[in-house]
């Protein structure tokens, strides 16, 4: 799965690393960014991600005619401690400049793609988003994965690693990552089960931040995966296809 994910991401990279060779490096985006971890930890345990993802790879199109703008004042609105932003076109039908259509309302964004050339991190700096998604297994070793942690911090990104097995989560640790999503998606067969979460939550550590991500979709979930350590759940799914996104942010946030 990850390997098609990273062949879609080729004609991207090829054309950073052609403007890089030019001398064309993307410029860093100069406004504030709102800190991606201080949003988390005012809410956590339990604070909610809101993803905007018009389709995925297992379901297809989501939700037709999705408006990024709508959503972010819906997700603000309801109580997102931030926004997970796909940015990926063939598979997710998301786009850079979502980032931009959904930074007014303040809310932290996390910009949500295949990201693993150091350019890819520079474009990402490039934009309103306050974090950026590293899949660890996406990098070669600790040493690359360092590399894209410490590129993303410079400018002010927080890097979110994401871990699918223990192998993910020591690679992780040894390329200096604090923030640990735990995706609970098998890739193999696309099956999603929360005891992947509950079982990794028993190794987080002291100043680390952690994030469930994939398969929840009631309250009663959120308050479990809170109660078990995780500062923050990541939904998409179940509010791109609910028929009011807003109103089951209100319940899975629990205001409503």
């Amino acid at each position: 799965m990850l390997d098609k994910f990273r062949a879609a991401k080729q004609a991207e990279i090829e054309s950073l690393q052609k403007n890089f060779m030019e001398g064309h490096l993307p410029a860093v985006y100069r406004e504030e960014r709102p800190s991606f971890i201080d949003s988390i930890m005012a809410k956590a345990p339990g604070a909610i991600i809101a993803e905007f993802k018009p389709a995925s790879p297992s379901k297809g199109v989501l939700r037709e005619n999705a408006n990024p703008i709508d959503f972010a004042d819906m997700y603000a609105d309801n109580g997102a401690a931030a926004i997970s932003v796909l940015t990926e076109n063939e598979y997710f039908k998301g786009h850079p400049d979502f980032l931009f259509m959904m930074k007014n309302p303040g809310v932290p964004l996390l910009r949500k793609d295949f990201i693993f050339d150091p350019l890819q991190v520079a474009m990402t700096a490039s934009s309103p988003a306050s974090a950026v998604l590293l899949i660890a297994r996406m990098c070669d070793d600790a040493d690359h994965l360092k590399q894209l942690i410490d590129i993303a911090r410079m400018p002010g990104l927080a890097p979110v690693v994401e871990i699918f097995d223990q192998a993910d989560l020591d690679l992780a640790r040894e390329a200096g990552a604090d923030i640990i999503q735990v995706n609970n998606r098998d890739l193999n067969t696309l099956e999603i089960s929360l005891d992947q979460s509950r079982n990794f939550i028993k190794q987080k550590q002291d100043g680390e931040l952690w994030i469930c991500a994939s398969g929840v979709s009631e309250r009663s979930q959120v308050e479990e995966m809170a109660a078990l350590g995780f500062d923050a759940i990541l939904v998409g799914t179940c509010l791109m296809e609910a028929e009011n996104p807003g109103d089951k942010l209100a319940e899975l946030t629990g205001a409503k």
